[in-house]
């Protein structure tokens, strides 16, 4: 924002002492003036008879008060300098750190050095601020690039499709709509993925009293097929869990969890327990599975958007488009909750999500 010029902070401040020494100084002259001067009579024998009497005195006094005044108006513009300069020194660290920043370079930190005190604890503040910031759009920058190239390749594949079939005109057409329809299907769960996603970035949705475990019930049902399917038991437990929130947003957060569970399972007798519950003034949801266990190293990484590790690699037509536990993160973090995954040491994962609860 355009501003007019002024007063840089330290001219202000050496303004600022060298004032406070000279109005020192002019009351102290003040007081010697009032106590001490006007009481010496303005006679040729002076005080108790004994000279110098109160003109003389004046002479004598008026000179040196004004070199002593000069003296303090010249200490204090010269001291206020140095020492404005001396304590705004680190301000100026910060916002050089803050040109720098806006410039488009995240990098830079200020670290200061020094004992604690307002400046450093401000400093700490500003370069914790450049870590999240620095980390925000990296993860968005690959976000990007992992979302160009997710859409890019049933796009590639679409016009492969296609040149083949130009190509071919004796190709079995039901064969290759049958596979552009698969690709295109793939396409737009990935938008609608991405477009919840971004829906819950935000955070800009009704809210409305949802019961956890009402959600918990209407997920397994839907995914009670799929559970039998693959032979993996699928089980609802606990009690009412009340929290604020929207309830569509909530629902795609348990079933994408239970879907997880499910998917990423044994091959075959296999479980899945859901729990519900209210303890303390906070609504909790655990999910639970068995499958094979996961490298520690891996669990932090599955919340990543895109993110599949290795063991989770699905080829079959669950395989989804690597933002399951993304949204659920998003959703989690857009209604003011947590999200812990812990894998378990004979194998499978523990979801849990802790929400607060309705008043």
């Amino acid at each position: 924002m355009p501003r007019r010029p002024g007063l840089s902070a330290r001219w202000k401040l050496t303004l600022s002492y060298a004032g406070f020494l000279a109005v020192a100084g002019a009351l102290l002259l003040t007081v010697v003036w009032m106590y001490l001067l006007r009481y010496v009579p303005d006679n040729s024998q002076g005080l108790l008879g004994v000279s110098p009497n109160r003109y003389l005195l004046v002479r004598t006094f008026v000179p040196a008060a004004a070199v002593a005044m000069a003296f303090l108006l010249v200490f204090g513009l010269l001291g206020g300098w140095l020492l404005a300069g001396r304590m705004l020194a680190p301000l100026t660290q910060i916002r050089d750190a803050a040109r720098a920043a806006g410039n488009g370079s995240l990098s830079h930190r200020i670290r200061m050095k020094g004992r604690q005190d307002e400046f450093r604890e401000l400093s700490d503040v500003f370069d914790s601020m450049l870590d999240r910031l620095e980390s925000h759009v990296a993860e968005q920058r690959r976000f990007a690039a992992n979302a160009s190239h997710e859409l890019r390749t049933p796009l590639a594949i679409s016009r492969t499709l296609l040149d083949v079939a130009r190509k071919d005109p004796t190709r079995d057409r039901d064969e290759l709509v049958e596979r552009l329809h698969a690709v295109n299907t793939r396409a737009i769960d990935l938008t609608e993925a991405l477009l919840l996603l971004s829906r819950g970035d935000r955070g800009n949705f009704p809210r409305e009293s949802v019961d956890l475990s009402l959600l918990a019930e209407e997920a397994a049902e839907t995914l009670l097929p799929l559970a039998e399917q693959r032979r993996i038991t699928l089980e609802v437990t606990g009690g009412a869990a009340p929290t604020g929130g929207s309830a569509e947003l909530l629902l795609r957060m348990v079933t994408n969890l239970v879907q997880n569970a499910v998917v990423h399972n044994l091959p075959a007798d296999g479980s899945v327990t859901v729990h519900t519950e209210a303890h303390g003034g906070t609504s909790v949801l655990r999910v639970q599975n068995t499958g094979p266990r996961l490298p520690p190293e891996l669990v932090p990484t599955l919340t990543e958007p895109f993110r599949r590790g290795a063991e989770r690699v699905r080829t079959d037509e669950h395989a989804g488009v690597g933002l399951g536990l993304a949204i659920v993160h998003s959703i989690v973090r857009a209604h003011d909750g947590t999200l812990d995954l812990v894998s378990l040491p004979t194998g499978g994962l523990l979801v849990t999500v802790r929400l607060p609860g309705a008043p």
